[in-house]
């Protein structure tokens, strides 16, 4: 497959892939043990610090949404990844920095002050991530022909989809940095010390700086047209439409324009309300223009919101499923305990694994099977995934009441050890289907939001897309302070309280299973419904024939 890879896709596009997977590496290894040093080192509750990860991890990917408008309006790509990916640096510098103090320091207001900087250290990471990953990511969807500057037509059907090729060979880059950030770095920050563990993600993001530089002559450049500022020109239609309904006014054509049209040869044909063709021809500062841009984006509302239940679930294996694998035995022979954050790499070393199986043996089988050439649709790829990540909650919740059981037979025996007797590799099968959802819906959702945005609001359609999971962060973390608050009532104990013997994520884990599964259901149901960009035009078209 990486035969493949390099005839279809060029110089530039594979060297951005392979610096993608580097600020992965950065980024994943502080992020996946970030629970373990707020808990030990900061000295942080459990819920406190999952809630934090999560309010962090959401901030971090809603930054995008926020800057990528600027990004598409007023910046440069090139140079937006260039002056993010220096803030990105400083903040990695910063939170380097907060080990050395927490480790030297041993009066408590000095380690407050600690705490203070750690926070303001992982924002500006935030910051930097913000404007580095959907820049990034635009500009090596800009590098590919410019021939094939829009996804497939009725035209090209029968063609290899070569951004859908660039897209999961852009996700499996990041999936390479994810397996070695969190299995390299989480082994060298339990046992070598936080200083040497975050120093190593800084100098994987200094080297990821000057090999994007080095790069600069075999880039592809695409003009920016200066006319055209997309957010501005959506909240003007946004004005225009609430100024009309809030008139309610209606003009009606006169006789002689009815005259006129039933005198023509042709029917009459109106634009498709969805439709988006003929967009790229218009004049961006005209009004269908900036009116359809709107349309595009508020059609694609209703997948997104029922896309925020699968990004909750994938906050779990950074927070809850690493604070139940550090209570199970870890060890392999007598010596070498496996760091419980190392687990997450299963997730990303699955998709690495499987994404060629994808290639090379599914679709094959299900292009026979639906006689599509495309074997499934972005939307069924989507949906295959969501419920592939409900029957890894169910498992999940499974596991964790068999781990609660053996932890409560140990209690009666008299049992001081933290430590249950369960293997933490019965975590792996919950791992490895998330990793498979992953395949499925991550890669899916890169694809949809891509190819349904206008083609100058491409950095805003990974932002979208990285909103997702940053929504999901922030309704993780309001999910598991609702349910503290209500499981803590009336002196009960919390399902999330610090001893992993008396917690209860065996029935947070079926809570989520079940608001996924119905998120699900309602995921098919708008699917159904909804109509793609690509067919629009084509109905569009023979409408008008």
């Amino acid at each position: 497959m990486a035969g493949t890879a390099r005839k279809r896709l060029g110089n530039s596009c594979i060297l951005l892939i392979m610096i993608s997977g580097m600020e992965r590496f950065a980024y994943k290894g502080v992020a996946s043990n970030l629970i373990t040093y707020l808990t030990d080192v900061v000295k942080m509750s459990n819920s406190s610090a999952a809630k934090t990860v999560n309010s962090w991890c959401g901030f971090t990917s809603m930054v995008p949404l926020l800057i990528a408008p600027f990004a598409d309006s007023y910046w440069d790509r090139y140079y937006t990844i260039v002056a993010s990916s220096l803030v990105y640096v400083a903040g990695l510098v910063a939170l380097t920095s907060t080990a050395i103090m927490s480790r030297a320091s041993t009066d408590q207001a000095n380690k407050t002050s600690s705490s203070s900087f750690l926070f303001w250290s992982l924002y500006l990471i935030s910051l930097g991530q913000g404007g580095y990953n959907p820049s990034l990511q635009a500009f090596g969807a800009d590098q590919l022909d410019s021939e094939e500057e829009e996804l497939p037509t009725s035209e090209d059907d029968k063609k290899p989809n070569k951004k859908s090729l660039f897209f999961q060979w852009w996700y499996f880059g990041v999936c390479s940095g994810t397996v070695l950030g969190i299995s390299v770095m989480s082994y060298i920050q339990d046992n070598f010390g936080w200083i040497l563990g975050f120093a190593i993600p800084m100098i994987s993001m200094v080297t990821s700086v000057v090999v994007f530089s080095c790069g600069s002559r075999i880039y592809t450049y695409k003009q920016r047209n200066d006319d055209y500022k997309p957010v501005v020109s959506i909240l003007q239609v946004i004005k225009v439409a609430a100024w009309k309904l809030l008139n309610c006014k209606v003009k009606l054509p006169n006789e002689n324009k009815v005259t006129e049209l039933e005198l023509q040869g042709k029917p009459f044909c109106l634009r498709n309300f969805g439709s988006n063709e003929g967009l790229n021809n218009e004049h961006p500062k005209s009004s269908v223009y900036k009116f359809e841009n709107a349309k595009v984006i508020l059609r694609l509302l209703p997948i997104w919101l029922m896309l925020l239940m699968f990004a909750v679930i994938f906050q779990q294996p950074s927070t809850f499923f690493t604070k139940q694998g550090m209570t199970m035995k870890r060890n392999i022979g007598s010596n070498f305990l496996i760091p419980p954050a190392t687990l997450q790499s299963a997730i990303a070393l699955s998709i690495v694994l499987l994404m060629p199986l994808y290639d090379k043996v599914l679709i094959p089988i299900t292009k026979v099977l639906t006689c599509n050439e495309k074997g499934i649709t972005v939307m069924q790829r989507m949906g295959i995934g969501i419920f592939t990540s409900v029957i890894a909650l169910i498992i999940a919740a499974i596991v964790e009441t068999r781990r609660l059981h053996i932890s409560r037979k140990m209690d009666m025996l008299g049992s001081q050890s933290e430590t249950v007797p369960l293997s933490i590799f019965w975590l792996l099968p919950q791992y490895i289907l998330l990793g498979i959802s992953d395949i499925f819906t991550v890669v899916g959702m890169q694809e949809f939001f891509y190819s349904e945005f206008p083609i100058r609001m491409r950095t805003m359609a990974f932002a979208l897309y990285t909103s997702v999971f940053g929504v999901g962060s922030y309704l993780s973390a309001f999910l598991i302070s609702t349910v503290e608050t209500i499981t803590s009532s009336n002196g009960n104990k919390s399902w999330f309280c610090d001893d992993m013997s008396e917690a209860r994520l065996d029935k947070y884990y079926w809570f989520l299973a079940a608001s996924s599964a119905l998120s699900f259901l309602f995921f098919v149901i708008i699917s159904s419904c909804y109509t793609s960009k690509r067919d629009l035009d084509l109905d569009s078209n023979e409408s008008c024939k």
